[in-house]
Formats: C-alpha cells, sequence, structure tokens
C-alpha cells in the first residue's frame, strides 16, 4: 500500500504558492531569530522545530541570527545555551549571525532616511510620546518636533550616538502617519539611548535600535524569503513592510507570517517569568527539571525526539491555543519505551527474606535489557536469600484486588520464581521490617518447567540487600497546579505553584547495573517509569530524576 501522503501546514502551502508563482527553490531561507535575554522553552522549540524542518524539507539554508538589540537584558551565557539546545536537538544552521553585526548598517540607512524626511528626532519624553499615540479608535497627535529641520535631526542623531545626551532624553522616530488605524505606524521610535556595554559591540555605541526597526532589515540583508513570527506579530507586518520599502535595493523582498505560539498547560512561558523563578529561587536554575526550558527538559530525561515528535503532534495553527502538557509527556514515554534499558530499582524498600532459600547463594538470572529492541540483548542480575521489595507491594491484610503481596498468595518476582508471603517481623511501633516468604524452586522464569508457566496475578520487582547500590531519587510533578497559572487578571502566578513539585527519596536501592551509569543516561525503572542520571552525580553518588511515569497518573489524582 502507498504511504498516505502528509497534510500541508498552513506555512508549508503557502511556500507551495510562492514556488507555483516563480520564487526559485534556490532563493528558499529560513530564520530562527532568538533574542539572547534567556533560555530557549519548549515554545521556542515549536519555532525551531518548524525552521529548520522547513530547511530540511526544502533542502534550504536556515540562519540562525540572534536578535541582540538591547544590552541592558543580554548575555553571552544566553546565547551559548540557545546554540547548545538547538545542536541538542539536532539541528545545524546554514550562518551564525548577529543583528549587531548590522548596527552600522541600520544607523546609515537610518541617516538616509532623515535626509529623506521620513524620520526625526523626538525630544519628548516617553510618557509623552505615548500619550499622542491616541488610540485604536482615534489618532494620534503629531509631535513638535515632527517636521524640524533634517540638518538637526542628523546632529541630534549623531550627539546621541557620541553619548552627549542622558538615558531617555530624545528618540528617533519613523516618520509614517499618526492617523494610522495601525498603531505600530504611529511614528514608531527607531533608536533609543542606552549607555550600555553590549555583549559583542562593547561600548562602541550609545544608541541602539529598536526591534521593528532591526528585524525587518536583517532579514532582507540575510535575503531571508520566509520570516515567520508568532502570531503577536501580526500587526506589526505593515510597519515590517514598510521599512523595507525605505531601504529596499533589489533583491529578494522577506515575506513575514505569523503562527501561533506554542502554550502548555501547568507552566509559564513568559521569560520574564521564568526569570523571577530562577531569581526568586522558587526553582534551582534555568536548567531545572520542573522548568519548560529546553535545557530543564534535556536534564529531566526528555529525548530530542521526543520534543520534536511533541512539535509535530501539537501542529502549526493560526489561532492561539494551550496545548495539554499530557501530549508532550506522551511523546517522552512513547520514544523513551523504544530506547531505554530496563533496570529494577525500587524506591521504598522493605526486607523480603525467603526463608526455603539456601543461605549465602547467589545466582545471576537472564533479563531483557529492552524488549521494544531485538538488538538490546541480555544482562545478568543477582539472586539471594535476601531482597528488597516495595513497602507498597506488601500488604499484611488485603482484599480481593490487592494483586501484590500479602500472607498466603502467590506472586511473582520479576525475572525469577513464585514466592508465597508466610510471616511478617515488626518494630516496637508496629511498622513492618522484615516480610518472610517460601519460593517455589521449579518455578524459575524461562526454565520451561510446568511450574515456571504457572499462572499468578502479580508481578513485583526488586532488588537484592546484598548486591543493590544506593541512589538518591528526585521525584518531579508539575511546577504548578493551575492549568494556566498566569491566566488569572487578579492573581498572582506565583500563588499556584506546587510545594510538592520535587521529592527527593534517599532510600532507594537499584540492581547493580546501574552502578557505572552517566550523567544523561536515561533508563525505564520497572513499574516505575522513566529516569535519568543527573549531572549532579559524583563518584559513588547516583543521582537520578524522574522523566515521567510508565502511564498518565496526573488525570487519576485529578
Amino acid at each position: 500500500m502507498a504511504e498516505e501522503k502528509k497534510s500541508l501546514n498552513f506555512i508549508e502551502q503557502i511556500i507551495e504558492e510562492d514556488l507555483k508563482n516563480g520564487l526559485p527553490q534556490e532563493k528558499l531561507r529560513f530564520r530562527f531569530p532568538p533574542e539572547p535575554n534567556g533560555y530557549l522553552h519548549i515554545g521556542h522549540a515549536a519555532s525551531i522545530c518548524l525552521n529548520f524542518g522547513l530547511g530540511l524539507k526544502y533542502k534550504a539554508p536556515v540562519n540562525l541570527r540572534f536578535d541582540d538589540t538591547n544590552p541592558a537584558k543580554e548575555e553571552q551565557e544566553y546565547v551559548d545555551a540557545i546554540k547548545k539546545d538547538i545542536a541538542w536537538l539536532g539541528f545545524k544552521w546554514d550562518k551564525e549571525l548577529y543583528a549587531s553585526d548590522y548596527f552600522q548598517q541600520l544607523y546609515d540607512w537610518a541617516v538616509e532616511m532623515i535626509k529623506k524626511g521620513k524620520a526625526y528626532v523626538d525630544e519628548q519624553p516617553q510618557e509623552k510620546i505615548i500619550e499622542q499615540r491616541g488610540t485604536p479608535t482615534t489618532p494620534g497627535i503629531e509631535s513638535p518636533y515632527r517636521n524640524r529641520p533634517a540638518n538637526e535631526s542628523l546632529d541630534l542623531l549623531e550627539r546621541m550616538n557620541k553619548g552627549e545626551l542622558e538615558e531617555g532624553a530624545m528618540v528617533l522616530r519613523a516618520k509614517i502617519d499618526m492617523s494610522s488605524p495601525n498603531m505600530h505606524m504611529r511614528d514608531p521610535i527607531m533608536y533609543r539611548i542606552l549607555h550600555k556595554a553590549h555583549h559583542r559591540t562593547d561600548d562602541k555605541w550609545k544608541i541602539y535600535p529598536m526591534y521593528d526597526w532591526t528585524h525587518g532589515q536583517s532579514d532582507y540583508l540575510e535575503q531571508v524569503s520566509h520570516s515567520l513570527c508568532t502570531l503577536e506579530f501580526k500587526s506589526h507586518r505593515p510597519l515590517y513592510e514598510w521599512f523595507i520599502e525605505q531601504v529596499y535595493r533589489g533583491g529578494l523582498k522577506p515575506k513575514q507570517r505569523e503562527f501561533a505560539r506554542r502554550n502548555l498547560s501547568y507552566t509559564v512561558m513568559s521569560k520574564r517569568k521564568l526569570l523571577q523563578l530562577v531569581e526568586e529561587g522558587h526553582v534551582k536554575g534555568w536548567d531545572d527539571p520542573r522548568m519548560p526550558t529546553i535545557s530543564g527538559l534535556r536534564r529531566r530525561g526528555y529525548t530530542p525526539e521526543a520534543i520534536i515528535n511533541f512539535s509535530e503532534l501539537s501542529g502549526i495553527s493560526k489561532r492561539e491555543n494551550v496545548t495539554d502538557v499530557a501530549l508532550l509527556e506522551f511523546a517522552a514515554r512513547e520514544h523513551l519505551n523504544k530506547v531505554a534499558p530496563r533496570r529494577m530499582a525500587v524506591l521504598n524498600p522493605v526486607k523480603l527474606i525467603i526463608d526455603n532459600y539456601p543461605e549465602g547463594q547467589t545466582e545471576y538470572l537472564k533479563a531483557e535489557n529492552n524488549p521494544e529492541d531485538d538488538n538490546a540483548g541480555y544482562r545478568e542480575i543477582p539472586f539471594a536469600r535476601e531482597l528488597y521489595i516495595e513497602r507498597e507491594d506488601f500488604k499484611e491484610n488485603a482484599n480481593r484486588k490487592f494483586f501484590r503481596l500479602t500472607l498466603g498468595k502467590e506472586v511473582r518476582l520479576k525475572n525469577a520464581y513464585i514466592i508465597k508471603g508466610e510471616s511478617v517481623v515488626k518494630d516496637e511501633n508496629g511498622e513492618i521490617t522484615e516480610i518472610h516468604a517460601t519460593y517455589d524452586p521449579l518455578s524459575k522464569s524461562g526454565s520451561g518447567t510446568p511450574e515456571s508457566k504457572r499462572k499468578v496475578k502479580g508481578t513485583l520487582h526488586w532488588v537484592t540487600a546484598q548486591h543493590s547500590i544506593p541512589a538518591e531519587i528526585r521525584i518531579y510533578d508539575r511546577l504548578f497546579l493551575d492549568e494556566a497559572p498566569d491566566g488569572h487578571k487578579d492573581r498572582n502566578f506565583l500563588e499556584f505553584l506546587n510545594p510538592d513539585s520535587l521529592q527527593i527519596d534517599r532510600k532507594a536501592r537499584l540492581e547493580p547495573n546501574l552502578q557505572d551509569a552517566k550523567p544523561g543516561d536515561r533508563f525505564q525503572f520497572t513499574r516505575l517509569g522513566y529516569f535519568v542520571v543527573d549531572p549532579d552525580t559524583k563518584p559513588g553518588h547516583l543521582v537520578f530524576n524522574r522523566t515521567v511515569t510508565l502511564r498518565d497518573t496526573w488525570n487519576k489524582k485529578k
């Protein structure tokens, strides 16, 4: 049967239409233009996957351009983190570029615009300029400096750039139309004074271009064919096109088109709010596994394939919507199930002693590394008389619906034997310290005996007391209890923080095959979920983060 043809999203339809109308395919060029004022998050991943995905589909180059026009908020740390995240996702950019590469050209074009009567220096305070812009239903008021002679504006612009004037003293504005129904066309600001060193240009510039003046011109200089932005920039599109017309010298005119940003439930996507979480200590950094940042998801154990698949499943939309975080978790489970080796770990251990198993004996049992992967092979795990099982897997008095271990009933130990609960030992507080059981020596898994094929309703994971190794397990849950923590106008998003978003377990015991696990290694802990080795791991001290549970347990809790 022929493979079903995948339908095109609306961005791909636009590109196909442009190609049909004569745009040469070799002229296609895309870009991903982050501002280096924070770490990338899962919302940015949608734009990364879209732009680089188009590049792969059409065999077109994709630029990585940093829109670094605000030295007050931008740092080299963020540049490095963004490059690391994109590379980790598996994408390669054609050129690494910076808006600051074009500062001189932008300045020269601004000078030309002043000479042509298309820009002027305004000395009014910001509050006055805002007041004069009017409203969407009432026209703006022209600045008293709007028609000042070009030579005055040129002189003031030069003084602004020499640092002779204080921040906020004046700005350069484009002269467009103060009565335009589009507020962005009402003489927008092109330059403001900022006496701050830039992470690339140091203190060469004392004025910095605004985003709207920078972005389209950068696209034009790079000959980007399709400038793909999120929906909030749709109303900026007429200004984007107007600015390009003012500097056009031939060649391709970039086409701006907009798509809906990726919003995710139970988290926040604002860089400002994410920075607040970091600076106020609600999380332990940008890469905290509870954060929606790509670095946080990486540390939590998500794979690049899971994030890319999530972006494909979510799709590209023209309307704002909120994607359920359960879809992201599903994408993680789907990929990790295929690639994560299986291991056994007991997080809340209680000792299990098999009374009729020979004392001092250790045997090694064969276990599949990953039943989903034919090439994953097998490992050997030690089995002995004294084991640990999960405390939750035993009840002294249980009803008929409890299919784990209880007195007088049988369960199977995974990859091992069938056992029957016989008795318990308790401490002075009545807490069980030991469970005693007996085993059926002929019931060994895979031995081929009739007893080995005997069916029992419960199967438990376990580790040996003697050979198991200790580990610290960090159980992460959703950072917020509300689906839309920043969607309440009358409440602060911090009010919805989940106080139980991190629980640390230092009692866990793991099978010895995990002894040499390295940071970034991912595993499925049998019956417990998917886990990854955290960078905090040191020799003799393993630290694991839970990525996701085996099933969606959140909706059950709700």
